[in-house]
């Protein structure tokens, strides 16, 4: 019952039998806290039920929570293989009471459990109170029945917790163990405290009072508990040791790490093989949970991590990649306890052999540098905060690499030299981007980008989130407060929103505060490409930076955005496929509504080819493959297939989608950095509506996926049922029905046209009378005003007249619509001496027109005045008549 997995197990299965809804670890990243970079406590997730944001479907819950301490104020990283209890990431076992019960139950659970489930020896055990809480001291020891020099009164804040400056706080209660007296270190509040023998394995945390602005605590309402036990400490203690590194959790990962190095696991190398082993466990999880390695925030830090556990894995002489090796192990000793490990196994392996792979390079080179510089220094030297720089900027070797590798030889780096050298680089680039060109009106944006860095999305995960106001602009210039009425743009330090990019459209949703604020987004966009502008509508309240919002994407939006983004990946594909290697991407669009892509090919797609790329895509959707991301370097990307989209630029590392099956290997590969669907079939259908031409060598598609495509093909069929009602046939027949209905139309068009022809040339004894021959000089001449004749079947009948005079001159007239189309034929024998442009021009003179063209022998022209038809016989006549 002592393993790790067991001890978590009964810990929730006891608090479950006490009526407690067992709740799963939420992620590493904190979508309800902006000010914290990591889940960090076991608390956190339920942080906004305790202040009463967040209305809670159980009163009392029990968790064993994931966090990370590595970056901000909560920042073990550097202790992390030095100490027997300093982790990245561990697990915090808690149970909680929103307003349910209070200080006597969770004071008896907590000794219940410890000692009657777990069998720890109570003469082992210390507890600790605040020192003005004597009902926490009395029920300790009606409780326990510890003695009272072993319920210890603490009067400072270790023992006294608040939230903030303000809202929930109360007293703590801490559980001691005792690891015995041939360990160094005294009891908690003693002046040797901090050895190691008085190990904290629990706290338990009584919410009973409100802290206000002004310094006043009142009693809340509904006082809660909270209580945190780390689990490897636990562990430490029920497995019979003080170090947490030697419990069975971290011994296998530690005899993978010794068996792969082939060294020994103790000694000097000792410290090297914790670090991998504690960083393999943040590492994965963090990319279990959506955070991949970066430049910027949370996905520098874990870069940080992979690499220190990478620089130690060289210390020990790694030959070869080493950490993605270990995944394996970690997944069997923690998989079944966390199931994202498992399903994220591929993705975190690969994360981290290619950042082990990079980063060797990287180490190499800066380490040789590096050892050239410190040559000639001794213990206790300083290198210069310019060396540090030089470093890093030209050799891409982190500060925190190089004060690491100088730690063990007792040499130190000038931070505030480091600094300086950076603050310079940042006004060279500043000055250097005010004489690009670019608009006066980005400066706003540059200022905030150089103030604050890039935003950190984190819509990859999640749908809403946490964010602080860092920045907010109206016209142009920054403003530190808006009002309800007000469109502005806000910038937060982090955000689920998308902003516009990659052809994808920018997310709308809405925005919520203290203070009644509300706020719909109406889009979002991306300033330098890297800053996420939400534009807002400020409907309520007042904002302020600094100001913590609630942001929340429209779901169905994003929903539909992600689909048709991923089916245009798809597209692309299958266009290539079915088209040639030829096609690349010249432009899209991703809206929520439909998708465009541009592409290059000369010729229109056949309604064959459309076919086969529409039933491509269908049957990679049909596939529900999961959609993989990756992250590499642009060269690596386009070197394992990955294409490169139209418009976007890259940095030094891109994200890589891979998308669908084709004979075991991906169907689609592309760099990009929008938002997509997490399995193909979440897509549903794609329909292509139309197919065109946009410019020279440029086609374009417009489809439709999802419910949008399934409307549309729905009112496809509406229109085919109602043709074939009024076709009296069936849907099925509908086609072949109207095929022959055309031949048939087609048929009495040709026997119409025969008719009139006939008409015309014979007479109708009415408005149409039979053309009678005269002689005009020594020329015989036939004229003829038809009407309703189609004037296409003029030239037809002017070289049947011409072959019944074979000499002479016939003009035909057709009056359509109240316009007249004049038509001469001069038989070849006379068109040395009459001309048919000529005639014409004089017929359609007097029918109200202009000009009128053709060759000597045939001629015609037109004019809007069908009633002076017989003036233009008159008129071609005359000429003739010289």
């Amino acid at each position: 019952m002592n393993t790790t997995n067991d001890i978590r197990r009964s810990f929730l299965e006891y608090f479950g039998e006490q009526g407690h809804e067992i709740v799963p670890s939420s992620p590493l990243i904190p979508h309800n806290d902006p000010t914290l970079m990591f889940v960090n406590a076991g608390m956190v997730p339920f942080k906004n039920i305790f202040t009463g944001t967040e209305k809670s479907k159980f009163s009392t819950a029990t968790s064993s929570q994931k966090c990370v301490r590595a970056g901000g104020k909560h920042n073990d990283l550097d202790n992390v293989g030095y100490t027997a209890r300093h982790h990245t990431f561990f697990e915090m076992l808690g149970n909680f009471s929103f307003g349910d019960y209070f200080k006597e139950q969770a004071i008896h659970n907590a000794w219940d459990l410890i000692t009657r489930v777990w069998g720890i020896a109570a003469d082992r055990l210390t507890v600790t109170v605040y020192h003005t809480d004597d009902e926490a001291f009395d029920l300790w020891r009606k409780i326990s029945g510890l003695p009272e020099e072993r319920i210890i009164r603490i009067a400072t804040n270790d023992n006294f917790w608040s939230m903030g400056d303000t809202g929930p706080c109360g007293p703590c209660s801490e559980i001691f163990y005792d690891h015995g007296d041939h360990i160094a270190g005294g009891p908690p509040g003693s002046p040797d405290e901090d050895g190691d023998r008085f190990v904290e394995i629990w706290n338990l945390v009584f919410m009973q009072y409100d802290q206000h602005a002004g310094g006043d605590r009142v009693d809340l309402p509904h006082p809660s508990i909270d209580t945190g036990m780390g689990l490897e400490r636990v562990a430490a203690v029920m497995q019979g040791t003080h170090d947490n590194y030697d419990i069975d959790l971290f011994k296998a990962l530690i005899a993978e790490s010794g068996s792969l190095t082939g060294t020994s696991t103790t000694g000097e190398n000792q410290a090297s093989h914790r670090v991998i082993a504690d960083h393999l466990r943040a590492a994965s999880f963090l990319v279990a949970d959506g955070v991949l390695p970066a430049n910027e925030g949370r996905g520098y830090v874990l870069r940080r991590i992979m690499r220190r556990a990478m620089r130690h894995a060289h210390i020990l002489g790694a030959k070869d990649p080493l950490m993605h090796r270990m995944v394996g192990s970690l997944t069997g000793e923690m998989g079944n306890a966390f199931p994202e490990l498992i399903r994220a196994k591929p993705l975190i392996e690969e994360t981290l052999l290619r950042e082990e792979t990079s980063f060797r390079r990287t180490l190499a080179n800066g380490l040789k540098l590096l050892d050239a510089e410190i040559a000639d220094m001794s213990e206790g030297d300083t290198l210069s905060g310019e060396t540090a720089f030089k470093l890093y900027d030209t050799y891409g070797f982190p500060y925190d690499l190089t004060e690491d590798a100088l730690r063990n030889r007792s040499l130190n780096v000038d931070r505030a030299g480091f600094d300086t050298a950076m603050e310079q680089q940042k006004a060279a680039a500043r000055a250097a981007w005010k004489g690009s060109g670019d608009q006066a009106s980005d400066t706003v944006w540059f200022d905030i980008a150089e103030q604050h860095g890039s935003t950190e999305f984190t819509g990859y995960s999640s749908e809403e989130g946490e964010g602080v106001v860092i920045a907010m602009v109206k016209d142009g210039a920054e403003i530190t407060q808006a009002k309800a009425g007000e469109d502005v743009l806000i910038l937060t330090n982090q955000t689920p929103f998308y902003g516009e990019s990659g052809g994808q459209m920018g997310d709308a949703g809405t925005a919520a505060g203290s203070d009644d604020f509300r706020a719909t987004i109406t889009d979002t966009s991306k300033p330098l490409g890297r800053l996420h502008a939400q534009h807002a509508r400020i409907d309520s309240g007042t904002l302020s930076t600094g100001d913590s919002i609630h942001l929340v994407v429209d779901g169905t939006r994003r929903t539909e955005l992600r689909a048709n983004h991923s089916a245009t990946h798809l597209l692309h594909k299958a266009l290539r496929h079915h088209l040639g290697d030829h096609v690349t991407q010249k432009g899209s669009l991703v809206a929520p509504d439909r998708l465009r892509f541009d592409f290059s090919h000369v010729a229109a797609l056949t309604d064959e080819e459309i076919a086969k790329v529409e039933a491509d895509v269908n049957a990679q959707i049909r596939g529900n493959s999961d959609v993989v991301t990756r992250l590499m370097s642009p060269d690596d990307a386009v070197a394992a297939g990955a294409l490169a989209l139209f418009g976007e630029k890259y940095g030094d590392e891109v994200r890589v989608l891979s998308m669908g099956t084709e004979d075991d290997t991906d169907y689609s590969v592309e760099l990009c950095g929008g938002t997509h669907v997490r399995a193909l079939g979440d897509i549903g259908l794609m329909v292509i509506v139309s197919e065109s031409a946009v410019s020279s060598g440029v086609r374009r598609i417009e489809a439709l996926t999802g419910e949008a495509a399934r409307l549309w093909l729905a009112e496809r069929d509406r229109k085919l049922k109602s043709i074939a009602s009024v076709l009296k046939s069936s849907p099925e027949e509908a086609a072949d029905r109207v095929s022959t209905l055309v031949e048939e139309r087609k048929k009495l068009d040709r026997e119409l046209t025969e008719a009139k022809k006939a008409l015309a040339l014979a007479g109708d004894g009415g408005s149409n009378s039979a053309a009678e021959v005269e002689t005009i000089g020594d020329v015989a001449f036939s004229g003829q005003v038809i009407n309703g004749l189609n004037p296409k079947e003029l030239r037809g009948l002017i070289d049947e007249a011409k072959k019944s005079l074979s000499s002479g001159i016939a003009a035909l007239i057709a009056v359509n619509d109240g316009r007249a189309t004049v038509a001469v034929g001069v038989t070849e024998d006379l068109t040395d001496r009459h001309n048919a442009v000529e005639l014409v021009q004089a017929g359609v003179a007097a029918v109200g027109g202009k000009g009128g063209g053709g060759r000597p022998d045939m001629a015609q022209g037109g004019g809007p005045d069908g009633a002076t038809a017989d003036q233009a016989i008159a008129a071609i006549k005359a000429m003739i008549a010289g």
